[in-house]
């Protein structure tokens, strides 16, 4: 028996495909006393965990000389919203190596896409309203007969 069998874990839809070394902007409900509020925490994704109770991913920030890791769960109803700033380009899978890292040594490139691969949505075009005909007024008759006298 599984573990999804028994808590009934719902894959979250608004988790878009992350992948370590993404920069990732994300919105976290947080209930304080009757209010609520949405909090955004930004932060490269260090570590992503897949598992039988939906997976959860790491990000880390630097907040004021001092780092910070935060560990959310996939699933979780706490998620308000994820956003990928930019992706990265990394060759590992755990990214654990910028711990110890600082400043420009920390830095992640920018993964680039060729331009063939990048889908741009095109505009629709607008759609035509049929115009009834314009009815161009009629010239006046010339007066090229005479009357008889």
């Amino acid at each position: 028996m599984k573990i999804t069998e028994l808590t009934g874990v719902k894959p979250n839809k608004k988790v878009p495909s992350l992948s370590p070394g993404d920069t990732v902007k994300v919105g976290i409900r947080i209930k304080e006393g009757d209010k609520e509020r949405v909090q955004p925490f930004q932060g490269v994704v260090i570590r992503i965990r897949n598992g039988e109770g939906g997976g959860s991913f790491t990000l880390r920030r630097v907040a004021y000389g001092v780092g910070i890791e935060r560990t959310f769960p996939m699933a979780s109803p706490l998620l308000e919203n994820i956003q990928v700033v930019r992706h990265g380009k990394v060759r590992r899978a755990k990214l654990y190596y910028l711990r110890g890292l600082s400043a420009k040594k920390a830095r992640i490139k920018e993964k680039r896409f060729p331009k063939e691969l990048v889908i741009t949505p095109e505009p629709e075009p607008e759609p035509v309203a049929e115009q009834p005909p314009v009815e161009q007024p009629q010239a006046e008759q010339t007066q090229t007969e005479q009357p008889q006298a």
